[in-house]
């Protein structure tokens, strides 16, 4: 077993629950065989060690890097969901109004990359979380609803 890393998370009872992960080689199980260890335990998690079992109270679970890697891009999304969430709700702007860094509201959330205006029309360049990015273009009146509107200007 290789060392791992420990994170806190807080459960729903707003419990401190510390989190280790850690890598664990078997011989007969390497590359895409190899398995991830995710341990949780109500007291703090003592470097990894290859226990056969969970201590008392732990969980532990082990998968693939493959599922180990899907697990972290979630992680990814929630918390940029979390972090494009705004407290106040969502905003309306004009399309001329919009800003690098403001994020559109909508089942796919998109962020502004660029924004240039050209007389009655703005032109916006887009960047999804996959991180593909395209420009469209609207009339500068065009209503725009933001899930995350940045401070500043452009």
């Amino acid at each position: 077993m290789t060392a791992g890393s420990g994170f806190t998370f807080t459960d729903a009872e707003n419990h401190d629950v510390p989190v280790g992960v850690a890598t664990v080689v078997v011989p007969e199980e390497t590359g895409a065989d190899a398995r991830v260890s995710v341990t949780l335990s109500p007291t703090p998690v003592p470097s990894p060690t290859p226990a056969p079992s969970p201590s008392t109270g732990e969980l532990r679970w082990s998968c693939t890097p493959a599922v180990a890697r899907e697990l972290a891009a979630a992680l990814v999304r929630a918390a940029e969901e979390a972090e494009n969430a705004s407290a106040e709700g969502p905003v309306t702007v004009r399309a001329d109004e919009l800003r690098r860094g403001d994020v559109r509201d909508g089942e796919r959330p998109m962020t502004v990359d660029g924004a240039r205006t050209d007389g009655s029309t703005a032109h916006i360049t887009w960047k999804s979380v996959e991180g593909r990015t395209w420009t469209q273009s609207y009339d500068v009146n065009t209503a725009i609803t933001l899930r995350r509107r940045l401070p500043g200007t452009r």
